[in-house]
């Protein structure tokens, strides 16, 4: 989910993983997805635009309770529509097995990596990440409940909170992958839709999120911190 302002989704890329595939059969089909590619648009932002359409339409077509995530979020939310190389899906653990089987029974190629939080998957040529560990916290119901239904593209879909995003990104801040640079756009694209409040009570604690806010302020991105009398 790697997208330089998303890697807060809490995905570290530490390299190309050896994905094993998933599916009841020894193979997966490889013939709808791969003839799909020949028909996919120039513009690489328009062809993951047109991935994530399609899994989401899958996703809903069956019931799965899920919400998009990543850099297509932000972009449904009002951010710029910088796409990096996947799209990205949050799901509860629970789901993860039913989720894949409805992505691998429409020829979608899916695949387990060795990290234990995440389900990959091709569709049209991009990637897509399966998401059910969100900066080290299970993605719940609860969180999934408080997603929007917004445009994307053509297609409404639920979209994972601006609050919840903001959160990933902040907790995916580390003393190896700390980039101000790449969330500071998206912190202030969709300020006015993100609950701060909830943001500082949660993530001032740590030092990177916390460092990250003050920064905030500074640049008059967010209004000060008042503490309570």
């Amino acid at each position: 989910m790697t997208y330089e302002a998303d890697e807060a989704t809490a995905k570290s890329r530490s390299g190309r993983p050896e994905l094993r595939p998933v599916g009841a059969s020894g193979g997966l089909p490889h013939g709808q997805d791969s003839s799909r590619q020949q028909q996919l648009p120039h513009d690489r932002s328009q062809a993951i635009l047109e991935a994530t359409k399609q899994v989401a339409a899958l996703l809903k077509a069956k019931g799965h309770t899920f919400a998009l995530a990543g850099s297509v979020a932000v972009y449904a939310h009002g951010g710029a529509g910088s796409f990096q190389h996947d799209v990205d899906f949050c799901i509860v653990p629970e789901d993860a097995e039913a989720v894949a089987t409805t992505l691998h029974e429409a020829g979608l190629e899916v695949y387990a990596p060795p990290e234990d939080w995440l389900l990959k998957a091709r569709c049209l040529g991009q990637a897509v990440d399966l998401i059910f560990e969100l900066a080290q916290e299970p993605v719940t119901t609860e969180m999934l409940g408080r997603a929007e239904q917004l445009q994307v593209d053509s297609v409404r879909m639920p979209v994972l909170a601006a609050t919840d995003l903001m959160r990933g990104l902040l907790g995916a801040f580390s003393e190896h992958y700390c980039d101000f640079g790449a969330v500071l756009p998206i912190a202030r694209a969709l300020r006015e839709k993100i609950d701060w409040d909830t943001i500082r009570r949660e993530c001032e604690h740590t030092p990177m999120p916390a460092a990250f806010l003050f920064l905030l302020e500074r640049l008059d991105v967010i209004a000060p911190h008042r503490e309570q009398s």
